[in-house]
């Protein structure tokens, strides 16, 4: 039988009800705390059947593992891990939908508050889905989600056991690959075309994107800056990257 998994947090708690009520068995409490956001959840909560328990703060601090869980605390099914099959079939749903994909890949981002960051960013950008590599990544724990703010269960996560056969996989299907870096071949994002169906590739702010997966890039690109700093947050370029893929496709 799988573990438990524990979600904490107002938004990532609030999204799983509005989302995948099915999963959650037994939402905690603060003992003690009452506020707007918490009886929003109760709310949410109510027509489900789900137990609720008020809870001492140190038992909430253990099962979150960390003091900021914002009073709330959910028991949770856990979601089966998306591979590259789960890939395939969401992108025929796309063509089936004439819609063209956004995919976000991230490479080499193993800090889990920079995956939901990047995953919060990708929900509110209408991106498909964030791919990474099994290897070298940050998982999708409890401490990502809380990051993400609910944008973990509006947007599909999805990892593969090799990224750049995932994106020469995507190239086969017609799908350009975008490498965000500093390169003497790179171009202005602003310069690149990126309607159409497409994956942007970001990689850590220290080590980039890994030579393996640049090579199956379509175009390099960098984001323009005006200041001395050669190099921004993974979470931060990733919402620029975005933004100007959102801005021309609309």
């Amino acid at each position: 039988m799988a573990k438990t998994e524990y979600y904490y947090g107002v938004h990532s708690v609030e999204s799983l009800l509005e989302q995948e009520p099915e999963r959650v068995l037994t939402l905690f409490t603060l003992k003690g705390k009452d506020d707007k956001r918490l009886h929003n959840i109760l709310q949410l909560a109510a027509p489900f059947g789900i137990s609720v328990q008020p809870t001492a703060r140190d038992r909430l601090e253990k099962m979150a593992g960390l003091p900021f869980h914002q009073g709330i605390v959910a028991a949770v099914r856990p979601q089966p891990t998306l591979n590259e099959q789960d890939l395939d079939a969401l992108l025929q749903k796309l063509n089936t939908q004439q819609k063209a994909p956004l995919l976000l890949a991230l490479d080499q981002i193993t800090d889990p508050h920079n995956l939901g960051a990047c995953i919060r960013t990708a929900a509110a950008m209408g991106v498909d889905a964030v791919i990474v590599p099994r290897d070298r990544s940050a998982a999708l724990t409890p401490t990502a989600r809380k990051v993400a703010a609910g944008g973990a269960e509006k947007v599909d996560f999805i990892q593969v056991t090799n990224l750049g056969k995932t994106l020469a996989h995507l190239k086969e299907q017609n799908i350009k690959v975008v490498g965000t870096l500093l390169d003497e071949q790179a171009k202005s994002i602003q310069d690149c075309d990126l309607t159409g169906a497409l994956v942007i590739v970001m990689g850590a702010e220290d080590t980039g994107i890994r030579p393996i997966n640049q090579a199956q890039c379509d175009e390099k690109v960098y984001i323009p800056m005006q200041g001395d700093l050669q190099s921004l947050n993974v979470s931060v370029a990733t919402g620029m990257a975005l933004y100007e893929a959102c801005r021309q496709r609309t």
